[in-house]
Order: structure tokens, then sequence, then C-alpha cells
């Protein structure tokens, strides 16, 4: 075992830059993962209910793996010795089996059908579907929780590139389930979406703790004394419920601005092109948002690389706003949503302005996530919550205003919304007062093993 060298050695964007990699790999890979899938279910007998089925079930599992997300950023920050990793073990396992179970519970047909055919107003048939699918997520919370754990302890000691490596194995393991069920058997679209995609991230839970056996067994092995406060299940909630309120805030804004679009001039050409739209971004901002582990990881207890960390997310925003800058204000914006996307010309030309109004919304996501790494190190989290909520009671105003009050298009009215509502969450946090919360971090135990 040997000390972390992060705090011991002074950070070149180059080093931070190859620290960060393997993790944007990663998110970019997850993107890639739901249209392969919805592309497969298209391919199969009754696309149309199949692909409702699979997209509803899928989002309801979302809503229920919300509260978990952020574990892999609690276990960057909080395992840092025996008796920590044993404590966050103990409360990710039991937040896993909570957030299962109230899954299934979820599936209990008087209920699942009051949600999905009552509230949602799924047809009978595709709310069948929709059951037969999310049945078989029902360890889709537990699975997630677990690999996430891992994960941050593999990113915490200097591990980035197993957590790609694991993303590699879950793709490679939903297309082989994907492609084997619908060749093989007479299972429905929805079905064989979600079996594929449960056998995809079951395999990368397996494979990240098998990667990080080798962090886990020095900790276990770490006979050090431990720390003059040790971590409490008590210490843990505090410091975890705020990031998990974060999570299930964000997840809020989708069906926020699905349910504002439904009422909206242009209704459904905003509804068509926001998710071809989200999705373009998407692989802009990824990138930033991989970069919340990696500040945690490499800031220093103390914030001693603050500013290197700092330096490196104000040139990766620059330069994913420029990409994406020249896209969208380029005829490279036509082939991407008519050649690319399949979109009609028509359709291409009413995205264009939606997605213009968020083409810097990238540069916001790095911001945004060097700012919040701050207040996790320092354990303010509860202001990363209230920034999100920021954020979100901006876009519900400003979509309020620019639907109800101005008539504006829906997808328009939608991206202003986001833009203004994601600056105000970032503006929050550079609040003197607010910022001056996250200069006194908490410091913790360095990690006891390094490694590329």
């Amino acid at each position: 075992m040997h000390q972390s060298s992060a705090s011991t050695t002074v950070l070149s964007p180059r080093k931070i830059l190859t620290f960060w990699l393997p993790l944007a790999a990663t998110w970019l890979m997850m993107a890639v993962e739901g249209p392969y899938v919805a592309a497969i279910i298209a391919r199969l007998a009754n696309p149309t209910a199949n692909l409702a089925a699979y997209g509803v079930a899928f989002s309801l599992a979302f809503v229920a793996e919300a509260p978990i997300l952020m574990v892999m950023t609690a276990s960057n920050t909080l395992v840092a010795d025996r008796q920590s990793f044993l404590a966050m073990r103990r409360f990710v396992y039991a937040l896993n089996a909570l957030l299962s179970t109230a899954l299934a519970i979820g599936l209990l047909p008087p209920l699942f059908r009051f949600v999905t055919e009552r509230l949602i107003g799924l047809p009978s048939d595709v709310s069948h579907l929709t059951h037969f699918a999310l049945a078989t997520l029902v360890l889709w919370p537990a699975a997630i929780g677990y690999r996430r754990f891992y994960q941050g302890i593999l990113v915490r000691y200097h591990m980035p590139r197993r957590v790609a490596y694991g993303t590699i194995i879950r793709l490679v393991s939903m297309s082989v389930t994907a492609a084997g069920l619908a060749l093989a058997t007479p299972l429905p679209g929805a079905p064989v979406g979600a079996i594929a995609l449960m056998t995809g991230v079951l395999a990368e839970a397996v494979a990240s703790r098998w990667m990080a056996h080798t962090v886990v067994s020095a900790l276990l092995d770490d006979r050090r004394a431990a720390a003059a406060e040790p971590l409490t299940p008590r210490a843990i909630a505090r410091f975890y419920y705020p990031l998990a309120l974060t999570s299930l805030i964000s997840v809020a804004v989708n069906p926020m601005v699905t349910f504002f679009l439904g009422r909206s001039r242009s209704a459904i050409e905003s509804l068509a092109i926001l998710p071809v739209v989200g999705g373009l971004v998407f692989l802009f901002r990824s990138g930033g948002i991989a970069y919340q582990e990696v500040a945690v990881a490499l800031m220093g207890a103390s914030g001693e690389n603050e500013r290197p960390v700092a330096r490196t997310a104000l040139l990766l925003a620059g330069v994913s706003a420029l990409l994406l800058v020249a896209i969208l204000f380029t005829p490279l914006a036509e082939v991407w949503f008519v050649g690319v996307s399949g979109l009609s010309p028509a359709l291409g030309q009413f995205a264009l302005w939606p997605a213009r109004m968020i083409a810097i919304i990238p540069a916001f996501e790095y911001l945004l996530s060097f700012q919040r790494s701050r207040f996790i190190l320092a354990r303010h989290t509860r202001v990363v919550t209230i920034a999100s909520a920021v954020e979100v009671c901006t876009i519900a105003a400003l979509l309020t205003a620019g639907i109800a009050g101005l008539n504006m298009t829906g997808a328009l009215a939608a991206t202003t919304a986001m833009m203004v509502g994601r600056l105000a969450g970032n503006i929050f946090l550079f609040v003197p007062s607010v910022a001056r919360s996250a200069t006194q971090p908490v410091v913790s135990p360095e990690p006891v093993l390094g490694g590329r």
C-alpha cells in the first residue's frame, strides 16, 4: 500500500484529462444503450405498443433508482478506511433493499393499473406490456446502487479506467442478450428490452465488484487507528439525504416539461423534436456530468488542487460549448437533425432555434460539477440540493410565463427555461455568502491505495 499521489504531486491538465476521459467515455457509452435497445424493439412485432411500454417501464425504473444515483459520489467522498467502508456498505445495501422493495410493491396489480391506466392513461394492452417489462427490472435500483458504490471506490483510488471497462461489459452483455432474445424467443419487444437492460447492469455490477477487489481487500486489512470521528449511519444519512433529494428534483424536470409541452403551441412538434435536441446536447454535456467525480477525487481533502481542477473544467467547458455551437450554427445542424436523426426537413428546421438556445449548456454542466464538488468535499450537500431546487423552480416559472403568458412554441419555451434555470443554479453557487461555506472542507483520511 502507498499513499495516493493526488495531494503530493502538482496536477497538470494532462493528468486531469487522463483521469477524466474514461469516466466521460462511460457516460457516452451509457447514452448509446437507450437508442440501441429501442432500435431492436422497433424491429419486432407490434413496435408502437412495445416501444411505448418500454419507455414507460424504463421511466418508472429511473424514478425508482433516482435516490441511489449519488452513491458513486458518496463512496468517492466518504470511503477512506475500514470503518468508513463497512459503514457506507451497510447504508448502501439497506437503501438498495428499500428501493427494490418499493418498486416491487408498485408492481401489485391494483396499484400498478391505477398508476398506468388511470394516471398515465395507457391502454390496457400497453399497461400489461409495461407491467411485464417493469417486473423484470425489479432489481434495477439495487443493481445500480451496488455497482455505483464500488465504482465510487474505484474512482477515489484512481482507477477510472476500470469504470469504463465495466460499462463496456454492460453494453456487450446487453447487446448479446437483446439479440439472443429477439432471435430465439417469441417474447414481446418491451420485456426483451427490459431483460437486456437488467442483464447488462447486473453484469456491470458484478464486474465492478470484482475489479474493486484489491482496494476492498486493502481497506478491510487496514488496521490503522480509526478516525477521530468515525462515520456513523446518522452522519452518512445527513451527508447523503440532500444528494438523493437532488437526484429526485432533477428527475422531476422531464415530466414537468412534458406536461407543459402538451399544453403549448405546436405541442406535437415540440414533443417530437425535444428528445432529439436533448440527445444531441447530452453528447456534449455528458463529460461534464462525469467531471463531478473527477473533481471530488482529485481536488484534495483540503482543496489543495482546486486551481488546476478549476482551470481544466473551464477548458473543457469552453471546448464542449464551442463544438456544439459549431454544429448548431452551421449547415451541420441540418445534417444532424435530418440526415442522422431522421427528422423531416420541416421538423429539422423547427428544432433549430430551440437547440441553439441551449448551445452553451454543456459549459454550464462542467462549471456546475466543479461547484458541486467543492460543497460535497466540504460535506455541505444541502447547498447542492438548494441549487437544484432553484434551477427547477426557475424552469417551472419560465415555462408558465412562456407558454401561458407569451404563447411561445413549446420547444422554444422549454429550452429557454432550461437554459435560464441552469444559469440560475450556477449563479446561486457563486453567491459569495453561499460560496464561502465551501472554503472550510471537512478533512477525511487520504486514500491508502493509488493506481491507474
